[in-house]
């Protein structure tokens, strides 16, 4: 799928908005991006190509991505002129929820009544932003994450007023990009920023008791769990460990911690059932038991396959011994 009829307006050309715009005119969609001023929505516009060179002779972009941005990627003079044509907007300007709300009266007054309106936040509530847009059935949250150019996953949050008819025309538009979507309620930090401070928390607080550096932290996460976690995600890990190692798991962090670590009641539920996963053939997932032989192989590719590239790139530039 490509986007090469839609027009898009990406309201704030900073960083995450810059790269939002990219990935959108790189899909094939007619992109306006728009600033506080022309001023600085041209001098981004600049920018962004400069990027894009550089990404291209980094091999991070396709070789035409330049023509292609150049041909589908233009500045706008203003907020109104970028977004009058728009079928749809993205607001991406700071994360202050008096900014957004301006910036949404603004976008909300001057786009057409059809035009489906997301913002990029991450941690304002979507029914709050919801506001300040005129008709906000509209509205939702579509959350990239940075670097927007190359990271893959982008929530969709709709918010309790928002008209779910709308959501396929957005999942088409992220697809296009070759990005994957996920659809999330509107709820406090959503489902990336929720799981990635209870990980954060939960890492510090074993540093404050001593027990390892950041240093090795970091090593344990990015060569075991996190290993797995660009192939499946925490509900496949656990399906195939099996649920029942799970329930032991948490008795075992219970004798130290019983309420941090008390054992979630899907769990409950689903051991007591004696659902224990692939081994059983039903868990979270329900993964069919003739399918656990092509589950694994491809899970031993994967593993493999990632420890090639991980190689092959080399440990990151973060200490000097590096």
């Amino acid at each position: 799928m490509t986007s090469q009829h839609v027009t898009v307006a990406v309201v704030g050309s900073g960083y995450m908005g810059g790269g939002i715009a990219q990935v959108l005119a790189l899909s094939g969609a007619t992109v306006r991006i728009a600033d506080v001023s022309e001023e600085i929505a041209r001098k981004n516009y600049g920018r962004l190509l400069d990027e894009a060179r550089e990404f291209v002779a980094d091999g991070l972009f396709p070789q035409d991505a330049v023509e292609r941005l150049e041909a589908n990627l233009s500045p706008a003079a203003s907020i109104e002129e970028a977004v009058a044509e728009a079928d749809f907007i993205e607001e991406a300007v700071p994360e202050k929820l008096e900014i957004k709300h301006e910036t949404l009266r603004r976008i909300s007054a001057a786009a057409r009544p059809d035009a489906i309106i997301g913002s990029n936040t991450s941690t304002i509530l979507i029914a709050s932003l919801a506001e300040a847009v005129e008709r906000p059935e509209r509205f939702l949250g579509v959350h990239f994450s940075n670097p927007a150019p190359f990271i893959p996953g982008v929530e969709l949050i709709p918010h309790p007023g928002t008209d779910e008819s709308l959501i396929p025309f957005v999942e088409r538009l992220v697809a296009a990009t070759g990005k994957e979507s996920a659809r999330v309620k509107d709820a406090t930090g959503f489902v990336l920023n929720r799981l990635q401070y209870a990980l954060f928390h939960e890492a510090s607080q074993i540093v404050e008791e001593g027990i390892a550096t950041p240093e090795d932290i970091d090593t344990i996460v990015r060569t075991t769990f996190g290993f797995r976690l660009p192939v499946f995600g925490p509900f496949a890990i656990a399906d195939m460990a099996g649920l029942d190692v799970y329930s032991f798991c948490y008795a075992s962090l219970q004798t130290r911690w019983p309420e941090r670590f008390a054992t979630p009641e899907s769990l409950k539920e689903l051991v007591e059932a004696g659902k224990f996963g692939t081994k059983s053939g039903e868990g979270y997932l329900d993964v069919p038991a003739e399918r656990i032989p092509e589950l694994v192989a491809y899970r031993n590719r994967a593993y493999v396959a990632m420890k090639k590239l991980m190689d092959e790139l080399g440990p990151a530039p973060i200490h000097t011994d590096n």
